[in-house]
């Protein structure tokens, strides 16, 4: 078997030398990338479920009026039960984020009135911008130290 090592007949040699240490650094600087985007997404995560979706054991509410957000470009809706209140336009502030202070104060105002429901239903137009809805899910959570609605659930505004 001919290895091309001779000097007859003008063949190079096969053999490569491979140097590893670059792959090995690419590697690891992947597998570190990997590492803390994996705990970035576990820290972001919010829980919330999607409205049709049977409610696990531990989700079950006590039965109330249920309550429903609906979000558009424009307005903010809420509907208790099969009445739906004055919608509040939507304002925003210095920095284009929604402003709640409105949201927040209804809000609590239903919770008097429903101290045992936990659980609201934001139905969203295809228009309302992801970070909006983010907003308005961590405003209906909880509003500083004080847990409102903990069970969110979103659906399409029909």
């Amino acid at each position: 078997m001919d290895l091309g090592t001779s000097s007859k007949g003008g063949k190079k040699p096969l053999d490569a030398m491979i140097n590893l240490v670059p792959f090995i650094d690419l590697m690891a600087v992947t597998i570190v990338f990997l590492i803390m985007t994996a705990v970035w997404t576990q820290l972001g995560r919010l829980q919330v479920s999607q409205s049709g979706q049977s409610p696990s054991p531990e989700d079950t509410t006590p039965p109330g009026l249920p309550i429903t957000l609906l979000i558009s470009e424009k307005e903010l809706r809420l509907t208790v039960g099969g009445s739906t209140l004055d919608p509040f336009p939507i304002s925003r502030d210095d920095k284009g984020r929604i402003e709640t202070v409105k949201l927040v104060a209804k809000l609590k105002e239903l919770k008097s009135q429903q101290p045992d429901q936990a659980a609201i239903t934001l139905s969203t137009e295809d228009s309302v911008k992801y970070e909006d809805l983010v907003r308005l899910i961590d405003t209906v959570v909880k509003d500083g130290a004080e847990p409102l609605f903990p069970s969110v659930s979103v659906s399409p505004a029909s």
